[in-house]
Protein backbone atom coordinates (compact mmCIF):
# COMPACT_ATOMS: atom_id res chain seq x y z
CA UNK A 1 0.00 0.00 0.00
CA UNK A 2 1.61 3.67 -1.11
CA UNK A 3 2.41 5.49 1.87
CA UNK A 4 -0.30 8.37 0.62
CA UNK A 5 -3.62 5.84 1.06
CA UNK A 6 -2.21 4.61 4.36
CA UNK A 7 -1.84 8.40 5.51
CA UNK A 8 -6.18 8.23 5.30
CA UNK A 9 -5.63 7.11 7.88
CA UNK A 10 -3.57 8.86 10.24
CA UNK A 11 -3.47 12.66 11.63
CA UNK A 12 0.19 13.83 11.53
CA UNK A 13 0.14 15.97 8.65
CA UNK A 14 -3.24 16.96 7.16
CA UNK A 15 -4.37 20.16 4.75
CA UNK A 16 -7.82 21.03 5.57
CA UNK A 17 -10.18 22.92 2.31
CA UNK A 18 -13.82 23.26 2.73
CA UNK A 19 -15.91 22.00 3.59
CA UNK A 20 -14.05 20.37 6.71
CA UNK A 21 -12.13 18.14 4.45
CA UNK A 22 -8.59 16.71 5.79
CA UNK A 23 -5.85 15.61 2.82
CA UNK A 24 -3.46 13.83 4.26
CA UNK A 25 0.15 15.01 2.89
CA UNK A 26 3.52 12.88 3.11
CA UNK A 27 6.73 15.06 2.93
CA UNK A 28 6.94 14.19 -0.89
CA UNK A 29 3.88 15.36 -1.78
CA UNK A 30 4.31 18.55 0.01
CA UNK A 31 7.47 18.91 -1.76
CA UNK A 32 5.41 18.51 -5.55
CA UNK A 33 2.92 20.93 -3.72
CA UNK A 34 5.99 23.70 -2.92
CA UNK A 35 7.01 23.57 -6.43
CA UNK A 36 6.33 27.12 -8.43
CA UNK A 37 3.88 25.45 -11.28
CA UNK A 38 1.90 24.13 -8.26
CA UNK A 39 1.73 27.42 -5.97
CA UNK A 40 0.94 29.23 -9.31
CA UNK A 41 -2.41 27.60 -9.42
CA UNK A 42 -3.25 28.89 -5.95
CA UNK A 43 -3.34 32.33 -7.86
CA UNK A 44 -6.01 30.94 -10.39
CA UNK A 45 -9.26 31.24 -10.31
CA UNK A 46 -11.16 27.69 -10.67
CA UNK A 47 -13.94 29.50 -11.99
CA UNK A 48 -12.97 32.48 -13.47
CA UNK A 49 -16.30 34.79 -14.47
CA UNK A 50 -18.74 32.66 -12.15
CA UNK A 51 -17.64 35.25 -9.04
CA UNK A 52 -19.06 38.27 -10.97
CA UNK A 53 -22.50 37.07 -10.48
CA UNK A 54 -21.77 34.22 -7.12
CA UNK A 55 -18.96 36.51 -5.63
CA UNK A 56 -17.70 33.44 -3.32
CA UNK A 57 -17.02 31.37 -6.06
CA UNK A 58 -13.46 32.66 -5.41
CA UNK A 59 -11.89 29.31 -5.00
CA UNK A 60 -8.54 28.56 -6.79
CA UNK A 61 -7.57 25.63 -9.20
CA UNK A 62 -4.69 24.54 -5.75
CA UNK A 63 -7.96 23.87 -3.78
CA UNK A 64 -9.62 22.12 -6.87
CA UNK A 65 -6.25 19.77 -7.41
CA UNK A 66 -6.40 19.09 -3.27
CA UNK A 67 -9.30 17.76 -3.71
CA UNK A 68 -9.48 15.73 -6.39
CA UNK A 69 -6.28 14.25 -5.12
CA UNK A 70 -8.20 13.44 -2.06
CA UNK A 71 -10.44 11.44 -4.47
CA UNK A 72 -7.94 9.37 -5.76
CA UNK A 73 -6.42 8.48 -2.39
CA UNK A 74 -9.99 7.28 -1.72
CA UNK A 75 -10.24 5.41 -4.92
CA UNK A 76 -7.04 3.41 -4.42
CA UNK A 77 -8.25 2.69 -0.65
CA UNK A 78 -11.24 1.44 -2.35
CA UNK A 79 -9.55 -0.97 -4.35
CA UNK A 80 -6.95 -2.01 -1.90
CA UNK A 81 -6.71 -5.91 -1.97
CA UNK A 82 -9.03 -6.37 -5.17
CA UNK A 83 -7.63 -8.95 -7.00
CA UNK A 84 -8.47 -7.61 -10.40
CA UNK A 85 -7.22 -4.45 -9.16
CA UNK A 86 -4.21 -5.38 -8.41
CA UNK A 87 -2.98 -7.67 -11.31
CA UNK A 88 -4.01 -4.94 -13.38
CA UNK A 89 -2.29 -1.59 -11.54
CA UNK A 90 1.38 -1.87 -10.58
CA UNK A 91 2.62 0.30 -7.67
CA UNK A 92 4.49 2.31 -9.99
CA UNK A 93 0.86 3.10 -11.99
CA UNK A 94 -0.71 4.14 -8.80
CA UNK A 95 1.70 6.54 -7.84
CA UNK A 96 1.15 8.16 -11.64
CA UNK A 97 -1.98 8.27 -10.80
CA UNK A 98 -1.41 10.11 -7.80
CA UNK A 99 0.75 12.42 -9.03
CA UNK A 100 -1.39 13.46 -12.39
CA UNK A 101 -4.54 13.96 -9.46
CA UNK A 102 -2.30 16.52 -8.23
CA UNK A 103 -1.38 18.12 -11.05
CA UNK A 104 -4.07 17.42 -13.93
CA UNK A 105 -4.67 21.21 -14.20
CA UNK A 106 -1.27 22.55 -14.24
CA UNK A 107 -1.92 23.86 -17.59
CA UNK A 108 -4.56 25.90 -16.89
CA UNK A 109 -4.17 29.69 -17.23
CA UNK A 110 -6.59 32.71 -16.43
CA UNK A 111 -10.34 32.25 -18.14
CA UNK A 112 -8.70 29.04 -20.01
CA UNK A 113 -11.71 27.52 -20.97
CA UNK A 114 -13.14 30.23 -22.43
CA UNK A 115 -10.35 31.34 -24.50
CA UNK A 116 -10.15 27.86 -25.57
CA UNK A 117 -13.25 27.27 -26.33
CA UNK A 118 -12.65 29.89 -28.99
CA UNK A 119 -9.88 27.81 -30.71
CA UNK A 120 -7.22 30.31 -31.76
CA UNK A 121 -4.15 29.65 -33.87
CA UNK A 122 -1.29 28.90 -31.62
CA UNK A 123 -3.18 28.34 -28.32
CA UNK A 124 -3.05 24.74 -27.28
CA UNK A 125 -5.35 22.73 -25.02
CA UNK A 126 -4.14 22.74 -21.48
CA UNK A 127 -3.84 19.20 -20.98
CA UNK A 128 -1.21 18.81 -23.73
CA UNK A 129 0.88 21.67 -21.33
CA UNK A 130 1.62 19.68 -18.64
CA UNK A 131 4.74 18.25 -19.80
CA UNK A 132 6.39 21.80 -20.41
CA UNK A 133 5.64 22.94 -16.86
CA UNK A 134 7.30 19.86 -15.84
CA UNK A 135 10.08 20.15 -17.80
CA UNK A 136 10.91 23.80 -16.82
CA UNK A 137 10.70 23.77 -13.23
CA UNK A 138 11.38 22.20 -10.33
CA UNK A 139 8.95 19.38 -10.35
CA UNK A 140 11.20 17.40 -12.52
CA UNK A 141 13.06 16.81 -9.52
CA UNK A 142 10.78 16.09 -7.33
CA UNK A 143 9.40 13.30 -9.60
CA UNK A 144 12.87 11.97 -10.26
CA UNK A 145 13.86 11.57 -6.70
CA UNK A 146 10.86 10.98 -4.57
CA UNK A 147 8.35 8.90 -6.98
CA UNK A 148 9.09 5.39 -8.53
CA UNK A 149 7.21 6.48 -12.01
CA UNK A 150 8.10 9.43 -14.56
CA UNK A 151 6.86 11.83 -16.52
CA UNK A 152 5.65 9.51 -19.42
CA UNK A 153 4.11 7.37 -16.92
CA UNK A 154 2.29 10.71 -15.45
CA UNK A 155 1.36 12.12 -18.69
CA UNK A 156 -0.44 8.51 -20.54
CA UNK A 157 -2.96 8.95 -17.61
CA UNK A 158 -3.42 12.93 -17.92
CA UNK A 159 -3.59 13.18 -21.70
CA UNK A 160 -3.88 8.93 -23.21
CA UNK A 161 -3.69 10.65 -26.61
CA UNK A 162 -0.45 11.80 -26.40
CA UNK A 163 0.71 7.75 -25.73
CA UNK A 164 -1.97 5.80 -27.39
CA UNK A 165 0.07 2.61 -27.08
CA UNK A 166 -0.31 3.01 -23.67
CA UNK A 167 -4.05 2.65 -24.17
CA UNK A 168 -3.38 -1.21 -24.70
CA UNK A 169 -2.31 -1.45 -21.01
CA UNK A 170 -5.37 -2.36 -18.83
CA UNK A 171 -4.04 -0.66 -16.15
CA UNK A 172 -3.70 2.21 -17.08
CA UNK A 173 -6.71 2.76 -19.25
CA UNK A 174 -8.43 1.59 -15.58
CA UNK A 175 -6.72 4.28 -14.10
CA UNK A 176 -7.48 7.17 -17.05
CA UNK A 177 -11.24 6.24 -16.57
CA UNK A 178 -10.49 7.19 -12.96
CA UNK A 179 -9.56 10.66 -13.45
CA UNK A 180 -11.63 11.61 -17.00
CA UNK A 181 -14.22 9.79 -17.63
CA UNK A 182 -18.39 9.95 -16.81
CA UNK A 183 -17.87 9.28 -13.37
CA UNK A 184 -14.36 10.73 -12.43
CA UNK A 185 -12.63 12.31 -9.17
CA UNK A 186 -12.22 15.42 -11.05
CA UNK A 187 -15.94 15.88 -11.60
CA UNK A 188 -16.80 13.89 -7.71
CA UNK A 189 -14.52 17.44 -6.50
CA UNK A 190 -15.57 20.52 -9.14
CA UNK A 191 -19.21 20.02 -8.81
CA UNK A 192 -19.11 19.88 -4.82
CA UNK A 193 -16.82 22.47 -4.32
CA UNK A 194 -17.95 25.02 -7.42
CA UNK A 195 -21.82 24.64 -5.69
CA UNK A 196 -20.29 25.25 -2.18
CA UNK A 197 -18.73 28.33 -3.07
CA UNK A 198 -21.07 29.56 -5.21
CA UNK A 199 -23.11 29.28 -2.26
CA UNK A 200 -25.98 27.00 -4.17
CA UNK A 201 -27.17 23.41 -3.09
CA UNK A 202 -27.57 22.18 -6.16
CA UNK A 203 -23.77 19.94 -6.78
CA UNK A 204 -23.71 19.11 -2.95
CA UNK A 205 -26.89 16.89 -3.21
CA UNK A 206 -25.39 13.79 -4.27
CA UNK A 207 -23.57 10.90 -2.12
CA UNK A 208 -19.63 10.92 -3.18
CA UNK A 209 -18.72 8.02 -0.68
CA UNK A 210 -21.47 6.21 -1.11
CA UNK A 211 -20.44 6.65 -5.16
CA UNK A 212 -16.62 6.15 -4.54
CA UNK A 213 -18.01 2.28 -2.10
CA UNK A 214 -19.56 1.42 -5.07
CA UNK A 215 -16.83 1.77 -7.60
CA UNK A 216 -16.14 -1.46 -9.20
CA UNK A 217 -13.94 -2.58 -12.01
CA UNK A 218 -16.05 -3.73 -15.87
CA UNK A 219 -16.09 -7.30 -16.22
CA UNK A 220 -15.54 -6.68 -20.10
CA UNK A 221 -13.86 -3.64 -20.58
CA UNK A 222 -11.90 -3.40 -17.56
CA UNK A 223 -12.56 0.32 -16.70
CA UNK A 224 -14.24 2.23 -14.34
CA UNK A 225 -18.16 1.07 -13.64
CA UNK A 226 -20.54 1.09 -10.63
CA UNK A 227 -22.56 -1.35 -8.70
CA UNK A 228 -25.98 -1.31 -8.50
CA UNK A 229 -25.77 0.00 -4.66
CA UNK A 230 -24.45 3.27 -6.21
CA UNK A 231 -26.99 3.74 -9.09
CA UNK A 232 -28.99 6.37 -6.61
CA UNK A 233 -25.69 8.32 -6.07
CA UNK A 234 -25.03 8.34 -10.22
CA UNK A 235 -28.39 9.62 -10.78
CA UNK A 236 -28.34 12.18 -8.39
CA UNK A 237 -24.56 12.96 -10.08
CA UNK A 238 -26.33 13.34 -13.04
CA UNK A 239 -28.63 15.77 -12.03
CA UNK A 240 -26.52 17.91 -9.86
CA UNK A 241 -24.61 18.28 -13.03
CA UNK A 242 -27.37 19.43 -15.29
CA UNK A 243 -28.40 22.02 -12.32
CA UNK A 244 -24.86 23.11 -11.99
CA UNK A 245 -24.63 23.84 -15.66
CA UNK A 246 -28.08 25.54 -15.33
CA UNK A 247 -27.58 27.70 -12.67
CA UNK A 248 -24.02 28.31 -12.59
CA UNK A 249 -21.88 27.80 -15.62
CA UNK A 250 -24.50 28.52 -17.90
CA UNK A 251 -26.20 31.54 -15.63
CA UNK A 252 -27.45 34.05 -18.17
CA UNK A 253 -24.78 37.00 -16.53
CA UNK A 254 -21.98 34.00 -16.32
CA UNK A 255 -22.39 33.38 -19.86
CA UNK A 256 -23.01 37.74 -20.71
CA UNK A 257 -19.22 37.80 -18.76
CA UNK A 258 -18.00 35.13 -20.74
CA UNK A 259 -19.14 36.78 -24.10
CA UNK A 260 -17.80 39.92 -23.16
CA UNK A 261 -14.01 38.21 -22.35
CA UNK A 262 -14.46 36.51 -25.75
CA UNK A 263 -14.81 39.14 -27.96
CA UNK A 264 -12.38 41.29 -26.04
CA UNK A 265 -9.76 38.66 -26.44
CA UNK A 266 -10.49 38.25 -30.10
CA UNK A 267 -10.30 42.10 -30.83
CA UNK A 268 -7.07 42.11 -28.83
CA UNK A 269 -5.28 39.13 -30.08
CA UNK A 270 -2.54 41.10 -31.91
CA UNK A 271 -2.12 43.34 -29.50
CA UNK A 272 -0.91 40.90 -27.05
CA UNK A 273 1.13 38.01 -26.87
CA UNK A 274 -1.17 34.66 -26.04
CA UNK A 275 1.37 32.23 -25.82
CA UNK A 276 3.14 33.85 -23.37
CA UNK A 277 0.48 34.82 -21.38
CA UNK A 278 -0.64 31.54 -20.67
CA UNK A 279 2.15 31.32 -17.95
CA UNK A 280 0.73 34.32 -16.17
CA UNK A 281 -1.86 34.54 -12.79
CA UNK A 282 -5.05 35.94 -13.13
CA UNK A 283 -3.88 39.70 -11.80
CA UNK A 284 -1.28 39.40 -14.12
CA UNK A 285 -3.27 38.54 -16.71
CA UNK A 286 -6.20 41.08 -16.37
CA UNK A 287 -3.28 43.65 -15.95
CA UNK A 288 -2.21 42.59 -19.59
CA UNK A 289 -5.71 42.49 -20.90
CA UNK A 290 -6.40 46.12 -19.79
CA UNK A 291 -3.04 47.71 -20.85
CA UNK A 292 -3.47 46.11 -24.34
CA UNK A 293 -7.36 47.58 -24.16
CA UNK A 294 -6.26 51.39 -23.61
CA UNK A 295 -7.42 53.42 -26.62
CA UNK A 296 -9.10 50.79 -28.56
CA UNK A 297 -12.89 49.38 -29.11
CA UNK A 298 -12.49 46.84 -26.38
CA UNK A 299 -12.09 48.69 -23.43
CA UNK A 300 -15.74 49.31 -22.81
CA UNK A 301 -15.73 45.25 -22.85
CA UNK A 302 -12.77 45.08 -20.79
CA UNK A 303 -13.36 47.59 -18.27
CA UNK A 304 -17.36 46.57 -17.91
CA UNK A 305 -15.74 43.15 -16.54
CA UNK A 306 -12.55 44.36 -14.57
CA UNK A 307 -13.31 48.23 -13.86
CA UNK A 308 -14.60 50.06 -10.86
CA UNK A 309 -17.97 49.11 -11.83
CA UNK A 310 -19.40 45.68 -13.02
CA UNK A 311 -21.34 46.28 -16.31
CA UNK A 312 -22.85 43.39 -17.81
CA UNK A 313 -24.55 43.66 -21.45
CA UNK A 314 -27.83 41.98 -21.11
CA UNK A 315 -30.07 39.63 -22.79
CA UNK A 316 -32.18 40.30 -25.71
CA UNK A 317 -33.03 37.45 -26.46
CA UNK A 318 -31.99 33.53 -25.98
CA UNK A 319 -32.95 30.10 -27.76
CA UNK A 320 -32.43 26.61 -26.97
CA UNK A 321 -33.82 23.23 -28.88
CA UNK A 322 -37.41 23.74 -27.73
CA UNK A 323 -38.11 27.56 -28.39
CA UNK A 324 -36.06 28.83 -30.77
CA UNK A 325 -34.71 25.07 -32.62
CA UNK A 326 -33.75 26.58 -35.99
CA UNK A 327 -31.57 29.85 -34.36
CA UNK A 328 -30.03 26.85 -32.07
CA UNK A 329 -29.26 24.18 -34.54
CA UNK A 330 -28.16 27.45 -37.31
CA UNK A 331 -25.77 28.72 -34.44
CA UNK A 332 -24.47 25.99 -32.01
CA UNK A 333 -21.09 24.77 -32.23
CA UNK A 334 -19.87 27.15 -34.71
CA UNK A 335 -16.58 28.65 -34.80
CA UNK A 336 -15.97 31.62 -32.88
CA UNK A 337 -14.89 34.15 -35.47
CA UNK A 338 -18.15 33.00 -37.31
CA UNK A 339 -20.03 34.17 -34.74
CA UNK A 340 -18.18 37.42 -34.58
CA UNK A 341 -18.44 37.72 -38.15
CA UNK A 342 -22.64 37.34 -37.58
CA UNK A 343 -22.98 39.29 -34.81
CA UNK A 344 -21.12 41.85 -36.84
CA UNK A 345 -23.66 41.78 -39.90
CA UNK A 346 -26.79 41.53 -37.27
CA UNK A 347 -25.21 44.77 -35.90
CA UNK A 348 -25.65 46.53 -39.30
CA UNK A 349 -29.22 44.97 -40.15
CA UNK A 350 -30.92 45.92 -36.55
CA UNK A 351 -29.20 49.49 -37.31
CA UNK A 352 -30.56 49.95 -40.49
CA UNK A 353 -34.19 48.40 -39.36
CA UNK A 354 -34.66 50.61 -36.41
CA UNK A 355 -32.44 53.99 -36.64
CA UNK A 356 -30.37 53.43 -34.01
CA UNK A 357 -26.50 53.67 -34.00
CA UNK A 358 -24.86 49.94 -33.40
CA UNK A 359 -21.36 49.61 -33.21
CA UNK A 360 -19.99 45.85 -33.95
CA UNK A 361 -18.61 45.65 -30.54
CA UNK A 362 -22.41 46.35 -28.61
CA UNK A 363 -23.99 43.17 -30.16
CA UNK A 364 -22.19 39.79 -28.64
CA UNK A 365 -23.69 36.64 -29.89
CA UNK A 366 -23.14 33.61 -27.49
CA UNK A 367 -23.39 29.66 -28.52
CA UNK A 368 -22.57 26.78 -27.23
CA UNK A 369 -19.26 25.56 -28.39
CA UNK A 370 -17.46 22.96 -30.28
CA UNK A 371 -16.47 20.71 -27.65
CA UNK A 372 -19.66 18.31 -26.24
CA UNK A 373 -19.33 17.60 -22.67
CA UNK A 374 -18.73 14.15 -20.90
CA UNK A 375 -21.90 12.14 -20.89
CA UNK A 376 -22.26 10.53 -17.43
CA UNK A 377 -23.52 7.44 -18.81
CA UNK A 378 -21.60 4.66 -16.43
CA UNK A 379 -22.00 1.11 -16.84
CA UNK A 380 -23.83 -0.47 -13.90
CA UNK A 381 -22.96 -4.08 -12.47
CA UNK A 382 -25.62 -6.17 -10.75
CA UNK A 383 -24.59 -8.39 -8.53
CA UNK A 384 -26.05 -11.54 -10.85
CA UNK A 385 -22.82 -10.06 -13.04
CA UNK A 386 -25.12 -8.37 -15.39
CA UNK A 387 -24.25 -4.68 -17.39
CA UNK A 388 -26.41 -2.53 -18.06
CA UNK A 389 -25.55 1.68 -19.07
CA UNK A 390 -27.16 4.10 -16.52
CA UNK A 391 -29.01 5.59 -18.35
CA UNK A 392 -30.62 1.68 -19.27
CA UNK A 393 -32.02 1.51 -15.70
CA UNK A 394 -32.32 4.90 -14.76
CA UNK A 395 -35.01 7.54 -16.31
CA UNK A 396 -33.30 10.30 -14.85
CA UNK A 397 -29.95 9.29 -16.46
CA UNK A 398 -31.94 8.64 -20.24
CA UNK A 399 -33.38 12.49 -19.66
CA UNK A 400 -30.37 14.10 -19.55
CA UNK A 401 -28.20 12.08 -21.61
CA UNK A 402 -26.36 13.20 -24.62
CA UNK A 403 -27.29 15.96 -26.78
CA UNK A 404 -30.60 16.60 -24.26
CA UNK A 405 -27.89 17.70 -21.70
CA UNK A 406 -25.89 20.12 -24.37
CA UNK A 407 -29.00 21.36 -26.15
CA UNK A 408 -31.37 22.40 -23.27
CA UNK A 409 -28.79 24.03 -20.83
CA UNK A 410 -26.35 25.44 -23.47
CA UNK A 411 -28.35 28.42 -25.05
CA UNK A 412 -27.85 30.52 -28.07
CA UNK A 413 -28.24 34.05 -26.59
CA UNK A 414 -27.74 37.71 -27.70
CA UNK A 415 -26.22 40.13 -25.27
CA UNK A 416 -26.66 43.64 -26.18
CA UNK A 417 -24.52 46.80 -23.95
CA UNK A 418 -27.35 47.66 -21.54
CA UNK A 419 -27.89 51.89 -21.98
CA UNK A 420 -28.20 50.28 -25.49
CA UNK A 421 -30.60 47.85 -24.83
CA UNK A 422 -33.66 49.79 -23.49
CA UNK A 423 -33.76 52.13 -26.32
CA UNK A 424 -33.91 48.64 -29.04
CA UNK A 425 -36.71 46.58 -26.79
CA UNK A 426 -39.16 49.59 -27.37
CA UNK A 427 -38.54 48.81 -31.49
CA UNK A 428 -37.93 45.04 -31.94
CA UNK A 429 -39.94 41.89 -30.26
CA UNK A 430 -38.16 38.60 -29.46
CA UNK A 431 -39.85 37.22 -32.81
CA UNK A 432 -38.13 40.04 -34.85
CA UNK A 433 -35.24 39.85 -33.17
CA UNK A 434 -35.17 35.97 -34.08
CA UNK A 435 -36.00 37.24 -38.04
CA UNK A 436 -33.08 39.47 -37.48
CA UNK A 437 -31.00 36.71 -36.15
CA UNK A 438 -31.65 34.06 -38.68
CA UNK A 439 -31.60 36.56 -41.78
CA UNK A 440 -28.12 37.29 -40.48
CA UNK A 441 -26.98 34.01 -40.43
CA UNK A 442 -28.35 33.10 -43.76
CA UNK A 443 -26.34 36.12 -45.18
CA UNK A 444 -23.23 35.09 -44.03
CA UNK A 445 -23.53 31.83 -45.15
CA UNK A 446 -24.58 32.98 -48.80
CA UNK A 447 -21.41 35.33 -48.73
CA UNK A 448 -18.87 32.38 -47.61
CA UNK A 449 -20.44 30.14 -50.65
Amino acid sequence: MLPEVKALHQTESLVRIPPSQDVPITHRVRRLLDTDPMRRLSSISQLGMVALVYPGATHSRFEHSLGVYHHALQVLARFTGDQVFDSMVSSRMAEAFLVASLVHDLGHWPFCHPIEDMQLTGIEAHETRVREWFQSSDLADCLEHDWDCDLDDVVAILHPGLQPERNQDDGNRFLVSCLSGPVDIDKLDYLHRDSLHAGVPYGQNFDRGRLIKSLCIHPKTGELAIGEKGKTAAEMMVFARYVMFSEVYWHHAVRSATAMLQRSVFLLQNRVDLPISLRLIDAEWISMLKRAAEGSVAEPLVDGLFGSRRMLYKRAAEFNVLEGSDIHQAFARRPYWWLVACSEKLAEQVAKRTGTAIHAADLLIDAPPSKLEVDIDIDVVHRDGEVRSLRDVSPVASALADNQFDNHVKRVRLFIREDLLGELRTKLTVSQWAEEILHASQSLENELV
